[in-house]
């Protein structure tokens, strides 16, 4: 059942927000720059390829077209990769990872499948076609050294101007953070995991 609003109450909370919209608007109307934006989503947290994918299904809906590179996932087959698989030429997906280094177990082989997935990374950036790029795990390979972290900053730096790309991954490294317009860190509250459930199909993949 709904509270009962005075008149006076309803035109003191009419005031307020009509205050509050002014101010937004404001701020919203000072806002003029439009530019391709680095994105890095990292934290302990679970859910940032989630929100990198999120991302890509809106640049799609946009009619633009988005570029997938998987870093270090390779072993599980991912049901994102079907849904936007839909999208046709819209999408190029790449999953060029061979699993975590702990599943691999191999050193040389996990630097060889970074450098592979930073080639084609590369490849993708250059494409004026794309709108959008998702790095996932990128922050994986640059915190075990599996590529060189200069390089790699300098090259997203250096991308053309419109284009927007999103990193993800534990542990990005600082100068990754100075370089990006926008890092949002998962906060760890509480893990189903830690309660003995399993990875399920349509949570984690």
């Amino acid at each position: 059942m709904m509270a009962t609003i005075d008149k006076a109450e309803a035109e003191r909370h009419r005031a307020k927000m009509a205050k509050r919209k002014a101010v937004q608007d404001a701020e919203v109307a000072g806002k003029t720059v439009e530019k391709g934006l680095l994105i890095v989503h990292t934290g302990a947290g679970k859910g940032k390829s989630t929100a990198a994918f999120g991302l890509a299904l809106r640049m799609l809906g946009r009619g633009c077209r988005v570029g997938v590179v998987q870093f270090i996932k390779g072993a599980w087959h991912s049901a994102e990769r079907d849904a936007l698989a839909r999208f046709g030429e819209q999408i190029a997906w790449h999953t060029m990872g061979e699993g975590f280094t702990w599943e691999t177990q191999d050193r040389a082989r996990d630097v060889t499948a970074a450098e592979r997935a930073w080639a084609k990374a590369r490849e993708l950036l250059a494409d004026p076609s794309f709108s959008l790029i998702v790095l996932d795990e990128l922050n994986i390979a640059l915190r075990y050294d599996y590529l060189d972290l200069a390089d790699v900053v300098a090259t997203l730096t250096a991308r053309r101007p419109n284009l927007h790309v999103v990193v993800t991954g534990r542990n990005a490294k600082p100068e990754l953070l100075a370089a990006a317009d926008l890092v949002t860190e998962m906060t760890l509250i509480k893990h189903h995991f830690a309660a003995g459930v399993k990875a399920q199909p349509g949570i984690e993949f």
